[in-house]
């Protein structure tokens, strides 16, 4: 039986926390390091990571430092604790090599990507921005670098045209477990074999920014498509409309004649209705806008901003 200690903190890391604790014959995982509770929803309520409310709801200890690498006494819990293993998935934290060193078989982390593609810590979003149709999971050994350590093993995940980050993430998350229990099978069978990371193939997957939401019309329409797509939910993507700020929520690429046919003379940033549809101009192309949430209002369809604006000649984006 392998002793685990396990470091995760969002949605994205339960699956695996949970494959670990239903296999009560090959695992045990003896405590949880997540991040600290954090204020959550209009009214701010303190509100716990979801690993934490399933370490708990197992009786497994949880550890909840603002940085473990300034918390040398939840670092020396851990040791005592004496486990045969680490497994981190979307921690949110670097670890430093007393960590890495903490248990005999290191830390075997679960990546979202094909490694040594998109490196860093969002490689669901950025895998959907630069409109990639496959990515995947990697299991790895955690070195001190930013995911540059020897790469386990690996699943590949295929991604659907209209797919969000949310949605690859959930998916991800399930393909992460199965692979995550594959490689720890091998592991005790002593059957595990480690591949260095070509440092010559190698892209990054920086951190996201709000900024990064502020859409450009002059941008060809599957630029726009890939990018309201992959920072959703969060940072999301904003332009303006009438002088106020408006959130769009879901696009698609057009695939009409009549629509194409009508941003003929139109500029980047124009609003215009085709068949109860409605579309936004693109790079002279149009793309098509499904959902969207205008200022210090609720989230609505196309069809009821079609209904509620008024829309004239003169209206755009931007």
């Amino acid at each position: 039986m392998l002793k685990i200690i396990y470091l995760g903190t969002p949605e994205f890391a339960v699956p695996c926390l949970q494959a670990l604790i239903e296999d009560k014959e090959s695992y045990e995982v003896l405590a949880v390091v997540a991040q600290p509770d954090r204020p959550k929803g209009r009214g701010n309520k303190l509100t716990a990571p979801p690993t934490k409310v399933l370490a708990e709801a197992h009786g497994i200890p949880v550890f909840q430092p603002e940085k473990l690498a300034k918390a040398p006494d939840i670092v020396q819990a851990m040791r005592d604790l004496k486990p045969d293993l680490l497994v981190m998935v979307a921690f949110g934290q670097i670890l430093k090599q007393e960590v890495l060193d903490l248990a005999p078989h290191g830390v075997i982390n679960v990546h979202g990507s094909l490694l040594p593609k998109l490196r860093g810590a969002a490689p669901i979003n950025w895998s959907i921005i630069n409109g990639d149709t496959t990515t995947g999971v990697t299991t790895m050994f955690t070195e001190l670098g930013v995911d540059t350590g020897p790469m386990l093993l690996k699943a590949e995940i295929e991604i659907s045209p209209d797919m969000t980050a949310e949605e690859l993430a959930q998916e991800m998350s399930q393909v992460g477990a199965k692979t995550l229990i594959n490689t720890l099978k091998q592991l005790q069978a002593g059957t595990l074999v480690a591949h260095k990371q070509d440092d010559e193939a190698v892209t990054f997957a920086p951190i996201l920014s709000k900024e990064m939401g502020k859409l450009d019309f002059s941008k060809n329409a599957e630029t726009i498509h890939n990018l309201v797509r992959g920072l959703k939910p969060w940072p999301g993507t904003y332009t303006h409309f009438r002088g106020k700020g408006l959130k769009i929520l879901q696009t698609k690429l057009c695939q009409t004649d009549a629509a194409l046919a009508q941003t003929k003379d139109k500029n980047d940033g124009a609003l215009f209705v085709s068949d109860k549809r409605l579309y936004v101009v693109c790079a002279g192309k149009a793309l098509e806008i499904l959902s969207l949430q205008p200022e210090s209002r609720a989230a609505q369809t196309a069809q009821a901003f079609i209904t509620g604006a008024h829309l004239t000649e003169e209206d755009r984006l931007g």
